[in-house]
C-alpha cells in the first residue's frame, strides 16, 4: 500500500499593513521577483433601494475618466501589460488590476484619475424599465434565505430602485460608494513595501470621503428557522434543492470540524452525497455542499440539481444522508481523505499569485487575518476523527436544517438513468474565509 506524503506546508509572505489619512486600509505584500504587481481595492458594496444604478455603476468603473474614453484607458492599459476588472459579490464591489511590474506606479495613476475622475456613458434608455423576471435558482435561494433567516434583508428581497438612471444619479453613488473610508486596497508586487506605501500615499492623497455605510446587514435571525420548503413551477426543467443549516464561521475554533465534516458530507467527488445521489440512485447530475459566510451570517448550505420530477425525493435522500452522518460521523478512511483534499485545496486557492492577492484582499475585508489560509493545513491535521464525528452530530442534524426544493408538479420519472438537462458542474468545497 502506497503511503501518501502530507501536503506541503503553505509559505506566508510578511506583509506591510497601515490605514492611510483617508481612511483606505492599504496592505502591500512581498512578492521578490514577480514579473507582474497585483493590485486589488474592495470596496462596501451591499444592495440598496438602487440596484439597477448599482449594477451600472459596477459595469463603467474603470473603463473611463474625464480625461480619457474608454479606448484610451484600454490604450493606456494594454501598453502598461495590465488588465483592468470589476467584480460584483453580495457584500463588496472589487477592482482589480494585473500589470507589469516596471507598469505599477502607472497603473497606480491611472488608478487614482479612474477614482477621482470617472466617466459613465448614458444609460440607453433613462426611466422606468421593468425588471426582468428571476430565474428559478434565484427565486429558490431568495425563498430559502427568508425563510431560514427572516427578512426584509438585501439577500432575500426582491430588488428595488429597478429604473434605469441618469448620469447624474452614476456620479451620486460614485461619490457615495466608491470613497476610501471603509475600503481595503492590497498591492503584491517584488517592490520594496516601504516604497510602494509611499507611492499609494501620493497617487491617492486626493481621494477622500467615506464610510459609504453600503455593508451587508445580519440577518434577522442568527441561526435558521428549520423545516420543508416545497415551490413549485410548471415550467421548470429540473429540480433544484437548497438548504440551510448552521454553522460557524472562520476562524472560530469549532470551524475546522466543521469543515471537514462538510468535505465528507459533499465536498468531493467521492463524498456521501455525490455516492449516495449520483452514483447509487442517479438522482443528481449536481451536487455540492459547503459553508458560506458573510457579514449576513453563516450557514451549511446543499445545493443540488436533478431532473424535473425528483424533488422530493432529493429532499428525502439528503435528509437521510444528513442524519446518517450526524449519527455515526465518518469512517477513519473518510476522515483522511477530507484532510487531505482540504488541505490540498488549500494550495490549489493559493496556486497562483493572482488568486493569492485576491483571497487575501478578501480576508482583509472580511475581517480575518492575513495569514488564516496559510497556517490552515495545520489546523486541520490537529483535528481528530472524534472531533468530526462531534461536529457532525452537532451541525448535520436534519432537524436543524432548512430544506427547500423548486420543481413542477407530478410524479418523478422512473428508473435509475442518470438524469439530463443543464447545470454546473459540480464545486469543489473550499475554506470559507472570504464568504464565498
Amino acid at each position: 500500500m502506497k503511503v501518501l506524503s502530507p501536503p506541503r506546508p503553505v509559505p506566508w509572505r510578511d506583509t506591510l499593513r497601515t490605514v492611510l489619512a483617508n481612511g483606505l486600509d492599504t496592505v502591500v505584500v512581498p512578492a521578490p521577483g514577480a514579473p507582474l504587481a497585483e493590485l486589488r481595492l474592495v470596496l462596501p458594496y451591499a444592495r440598496t433601494g438602487h440596484a439597477r444604478t448599482q449594477e451600472l455603476l459596477a459595469a463603467g468603473l474603470g473603463t473611463a475618466t474625464t480625461s480619457r474614453d474608454r479606448r484610451e484607458v484600454a490604450e493606456l492599459a494594454a501598453g502598461l501589460g495590465a488588465e483592468v476588472s470589476t467584480v460584483v459579490t453580495a457584500e463588496h464591489l472589487v477592482l482589480s488590476v494585473s500589470v507589469l511590474a516596471e507598469g505599477l506606479p502607472a497603473a497606480l495613476d491611472l488608478l487614482a484619475d479612474l477614482l477621482l475622475h470617472p466617466a459613465y456613458d448614458p444609460p440607453a434608455v433613462p426611466g422606468p424599465a421593468a425588471p426582468a423576471p428571476p430565474g428559478p435558482r434565484t427565486r429558490l435561494r431568495r425563498a430559502q434565505l427568508r425563510h431560514a433567516f427572516g427578512g426584509p434583508h438585501p439577500l432575500s428581497d426582491d430588488p428595488a430602485g429597478t429604473a434605469v438612471p441618469t448620469v447624474e444619479e452614476l456620479h451620486a453613488l460614485h461619490r457615495r460608494a466608491v470613497v476610501p473610508h471603509g475600503a481595503v486596497l492590497l498591492l503584491m508586487t517584488g517592490e520594496e513595501p516601504d516604497r510602494v506605501l509611499a507611492r499609494v500615499r501620493e497617487a491617492l492623497a486626493d481621494w477622500t470621503g467615506g464610510p459609504s455605510g453600503l455593508l451587508l446587514p445580519p440577518f434577522p435571525r442568527r441561526t435558521p428557522t428549520p423545516g420543508r420548503l416545497a415551490l413549485h413551477d410548471p415550467a421548470a426543467d429540473q429540480a433544484l434543492l437548497l438548504t440551510a443549516g448552521p454553522a460557524v464561521p472562520a476562524p472560530d475554533p469549532a470551524h475546522t470540524a466543521l469543515h471537514l465534516a462538510q468535505v465528507v458530507l459533499g465536498g468531493h467527488a467521492t463524498s456521501r452525497l455525490t455516492q449516495r445521489l449520483r452514483e447509487r440512485h442517479g438522482l443528481a447530475y449536481a451536487v455540492d455542499a459547503r459553508v458560506r459566510q458573510n457579514r449576513a451570517g453563516c450557514w451549511l448550505e446543499i445545493d443540488c440539481a436533478g431532473a424535473p420530477g425528483t424533488g422530493d425525493r432529493l429532499a428525502a435522500e439528503v435528509t437521510a444522508c444528513l442524519a446518517e452522518l450526524a449519527a455515526t460521523g465518518p469512517t477513519p478512511e473518510e476522515a483522511r481523505r477530507a484532510r487531505r483534499y482540504a488541505a490540498g485545496f488549500t494550495r490549489f486557492a493559493l496556486a497562483t499569485r493572482a488568486e493569492e492577492a485576491s483571497a487575501l484582499a478578501g480576508f482583509a475585508a472580511s475581517g480575518l487575518p492575513l495569514d488564516w489560509l496559510a497556517h490552515y493545513p495545520d489546523a486541520l491535521a490537529e483535528v481528530s476523527d472524534r472531533q468530526i464525528a462531534e461536529s457532525a452530530a452537532a451541525f448535520l442534524d436534519p432537524a436543524r436544517a432548512l430544506v427547500t426544493t423548486l420543481d413542477r408538479t407530478g410524479p418523478a420519472p422512473t428508473g435509475r438513468s442518470a438524469p439530463t438537462g443543464r447545470s454546473a458542474p459540480t464545486g469543489r468545497s473550499a475554506p470559507t474565509g472570504h464568504g464565498r
